[in-house]
Order: C-alpha cells, then sequence, then structure tokens
C-alpha cells in the first residue's frame, strides 16, 4: 500500500459507511482532490471482537463453544479450529476414524453453506445486475424477483449444508459436537438417510453454480483487471499437494509460482508469520515474516487454495480446476474476480465430498473418542475456513485454563489485500471522474470478493488504539482521552 498522505485544505473525504453486503461492519474512506483525483483509499474494520482477551481464564475444554460466537456465518470454522487446538493440550494425537469423518463432513457443510450463501445471497446482485445498477435492485430481493430460479437454488444449497451441521452437533448456529479427543454423538442411520435423501438435485445445482460463475468471469473481459493483485498466496495441501480443508502442512507460492515455503508444520506458525498493527483499523496485517512488511502480505481463501494444490481428489471439482489452471495459462489466477469462480469450484468439491461420506460405513460408527494423553501447555488448530487459513493457538496452566490466545482469523491474513484491491479499483474508476453511489459500488463490490467476514476480525486487547469521548446531554464533549498502538494514554 501507498504511505499515508497528507490531507490538504482541498481535499475531501468520502466515506461508505458501512460496506454493504458483508458480514460484520466496515467501512471504506476515500481522500480525493478538487479534480476528483484520488489521493488515498482505505478499508477499515471498525468493530472490535475481543476474544482474544475474554477467553482468559477458562477451561480449555470450554474454547471451541466460546470462539464459534465470533460469528453466525462461520461458527463451525472457529469450533474446529479450536477442538484441533484442544486436542493437543488433552494429549490426544490422533482421532478415531469415526469422529474423524465426522468433523470433516461438519466441514464440508459448513464450506458449503458459507459459500452458498456468499455467492447467492451477497455477491450475485452485482454480476446479474451489473455494479452500477441500481441499488433499489442489486440485493437478493430483487435476484428473488428477476431470477428466482438462480436464487431459490442457492438457497437449497445453504439450506443442506445447514442441515448436515445440525444432525452432527444438533443447531444449525452454535450447536455442540466437538469435545477434547473426537464427537459427542454419533450419525445415526435415519440421519444420514434423511441427507442423502436428493443428494443428486444438490450435486446438479452445484455444477450449474459453477457453470454459472465460469461463464460470468470467462465472458466478461473487463473482470480480468478488475482489482487483480499479483500476490503472494497461502493455504493449507494435503501431504501429496493436494486440496485439503480440515488437516496438512502450510503451502506459500510467490505470484510467479515459485514456492516460498511448502509442507510447513502449522505448529511453528510463529516461524513465518509476524502481524503488523496501525492505527486505522482494529484488523491487524499479518505478513511472510521473512519478506518484511512492504513484501510479505499475501491472500489467502478460495482463490489461493485453488491457485496452490496441485490436484483436487473429488472427479468433477479437478475437472474445474484444469479449466482454472487453462484459464491461467497453467499458472497462478491472479483476478481478484476469481475468487468466486474458485469459491464454487470448492463448493463442488464439497458436495462431492459429502456425497461420499454419507456413504462410507465409518460415519455412522459409534467409536468417538480417543484416548487422552499426557496434557500439554499449549495446543495450536488450523483448518481451511471458508475465508482462508485459520489459525487458533491457546496456552494453559495447570489447572487447565487458558492464559493466552492468539487468532489469525482468514479476514485478517486478507487485510493487506483488500486495502490493495480497494486502491487499485479506486485508480481505475473513480480517478478524476463524478463520484456517484455506482462508482462507490465498485469499491465494494473489490472487497465482496474475498468475502469478508469482518466479525471475526479479532484484536488483542491493549494493542488496539482506543478513543473514549465523555459528552454531556446537548453534546458538548467535556473530556476525551486517547491509547495509541503504543499503549500510551494522552
Amino acid at each position: 500500500m501507498e504511505p499515508d498522505k497528507p490531507a490538504s485544505p482541498t481535499t475531501r473525504r468520502i466515506a461508505i459507511d458501512p460496506v454493504t453486503r458483508v458480514e460484520g461492519h466496515g467501512k471504506i474512506t476515500l481522500l480525493i482532490d478538487d479534480h476528483n483525483h484520488i489521493v488515498e483509499a482505505r478499508f477499515h474494520i471498525v468493530e472490535f471482537r475481543g476474544f482474544e482477551k475474554f477467553i482468559q481464564g477458562r477451561p480449555y475444554w470450554e474454547v471451541p463453544f466460546f470462539v464459534q460466537r465470533l460469528c453466525g456465518i462461520c461458527p463451525v470454522s472457529h469450533q474446529l479450529a479450536a477442538a484441533k487446538a484442544v486436542d493437543q493440550i488433552a494429549g490426544v494425537p490422533q482421532l478415531t476414524p469415526t469422529a474423524t469423518q465426522l468433523r470433516r463432513l461438519l466441514h464440508f457443510g459448513q464450506m458449503l453453506q458459507s459459500h452458498a450463501l456468499h455467492f447467492f445471497h451477497l455477491s450475485s446482485p452485482d454480476f446479474l445486475f451489473g455494479f452500477g445498477s441500481d441499488p433499489r435492485q442489486r440485493n437478493i430481493a430483487g435476484v428473488l424477483e428477476q431470477f428466482p430460479e438462480i436464487a431459490m437454488k442457492g438457497v437449497k444449497l445453504r439450506k443442506f449444508g445447514q442441515q448436515i451441521i445440525e444432525a452432527i452437533t444438533g443447531k444449525r448456529i452454535h450447536g455442540t459436537g466437538t469435545v477434547p479427543g473426537g464427537m459427542n454423538k454419533p450419525l445415526t442411520l435415519p440421519e444420514r438417510d434423511a441427507l442423502l435423501t436428493g443428494i443428486d438435485d444438490i450435486l446438479q445445482w452445484s455444477q450449474e453454480a459453477l457453470a454459472l460463475n465460469e461463464e460470468i468471469h470467462t465472458t466478461h473481459p473487463e473482470h480480468r483487471d478488475f482489482g487483480t493483485l499479483r500476490s503472494h498466496y497461502m493455504s493449507m495441501t494435503g501431504s501429496n499437494g493436494e486440496l485439503e480443508f480440515y488437516h496438512g502442512g502450510l503451502r506459500a507460492r510467490a505470484a510467479d509460482g515459485s514456492s516460498i515455503f511448502d509442507q510447513f508444520d502449522y505448529c511453528n506458525y510463529q516461524q513465518i508469520l509476524k502481524e503488523e498493527v496501525r492505527s486505522w483499523s482494529y484488523l491487524k496485517f499479518p505478513y511472510f515474516s521473512a519478506l518484511g512488511t512492504g513484501q510479505g502480505w499475501y491472500r489467502v481463501g478460495p482463490l489461493a487454495r485453488i491457485n496452490n494444490c496441485d490436484r483436487i481428489s473429488t472427479p468433477l471439482a479437478e475437472a474445474a480446476r484444469l479449466r482454472f489452471r487453462a484459464y491461467g495459462n497453467g499458472g497462478a489466477v491472479h483476478d481478484t474476480l476469481a475468487y468466486h469462480w474458485a469459491r464454487m469450484i470448492e463448493l463442488l468439491h464439497c458436495t462431492e465430498s459429502i456425497h461420499a461420506l454419507l456413504q462410507d460405513p465409518d460415519i455412522t460408527g459409534t467409536d468417538l473418542l480417543a484416548d487422552k494423553g499426557n496434557r500439554q501447555p499449549q495446543g495450536i488448530g488450523v483448518i481451511e475456513a471458508p475465508r482462508g487459513t485459520l489459525f487458533h493457538h491457546y496456552q494453559v496452566n495447570d489447572e487447565g485454563l487458558v492464559t493466552q490466545a492468539n487468532l489469525i482469523v482468514s479476514t485478517t491474513s486478507n487485510n493487506q489485500a483488500m486495502n490493495e484491491s480497494v486502491r487499485v479499483v479506486a485508480n481505475q474508476y473513480l480517478d478524476g471522474h463524478e463520484i456517484t453511489e455506482a462508482l462507490l459500488n465498485h469499491l465494494e463490490v473489490a472487497v465482496r470478493a474475498y468475502d469478508p467476514c469482518l466479525s471475526c476480525a479479532t484484536h488483542a486487547l491493549g494493542k488496539m488504539p482506543l478513543q473514549v469521548t465523555l459528552q454531556d446531554r446537548e453534546g458538548n464533549v467535556i473530556h476525551q482521552l486517547t491509547k495509541g498502538v503504543d499503549g500510551a494514554v494522552r
């Protein structure tokens, strides 16, 4: 990102507050001069989530159920990442086959419902009506009215993912399920059979969703350069380089496809990642420590995962991956809007994987808990959440109470990239033009490509900038205190 530019007396500020059709609360600010040239463009996260602090002092086995309250869209992601960390603390090296398959099925259901929600409910209005279309139509209600078949298939795809979550955890949102060393209930045969009912329709709709996204991207040449960035990519892959969501090693590749690291043990993530705090956002800025803050930022999520993996284990999604790679001439696809295309490749992979898991005999087994070993002082759990690589790291004392927590959520890893995309789009489409609602929506389109979950954008208390203002009932400021990122109160 370009360094801060001082505001001049003739510079004016424009804010999109809040950014719409994303999870959570954020805003975009522009500084423009008298000729409508862009001086500065930023994406700010303005809500604070203090989970890293207030789970301290809680028993470690409670953590998976606390942290899933970070979000109502991706609670399973936080539950599973925390559960993997808790398994380590409990001294469990390996789960039973049934517990492993249940967690994987739960994860695929989460990925499916989240991907369907993001494209059909939040992003499809931009592509079906146009980035600059009437905002009264450019929403899910407009899609339901003008494209009812597409909208209903999106609703049903998400519903199916939620039904999987409900069958395993008891609730579609904020259920239970995981316990240290396994799962707390089996999937019954009637529950399994109910999920298999209509699976052929889900497979068909997933293929149609992918075809729609593939057509949208490949038939609109302007999408190739919209907010596009040449960046590093990080994701988890399986031991043979395959697409993997639940467990694997960390892989990072540079924009030219060269390897930065591969099959890196995520338990040592602090050796390769650092986080920077900036005064104008509650969201941290991670980077590869070996490359520094200027060059070390990277992207995560569907685009990173499809660019990084060498293959996908399910046939329909693998065929789609090969078409995606062909579009990139065999190299990485850097188009920011290709996040949506990659997201639908993953949606299809989830559907195929769910179909296979529901037919696996282990999925209805009853051996759910592995034997616990010697308790460990810390645990680190990493999974691929819908929005990208998710880190949960907990340290505990001899009583099993959490003493320290560090969460690097997917949206945090994409923070610099989202800011870069906003800046690129601002210069591409707004610079020198009269600022209209239609043009401002272009900036929101760039942010939506990343599917940010701003509610998950946690920040450690004590490092965040904070301003407290005391006013009387007429609104006059009586006193004000400001704490900077250095902790000093002024």
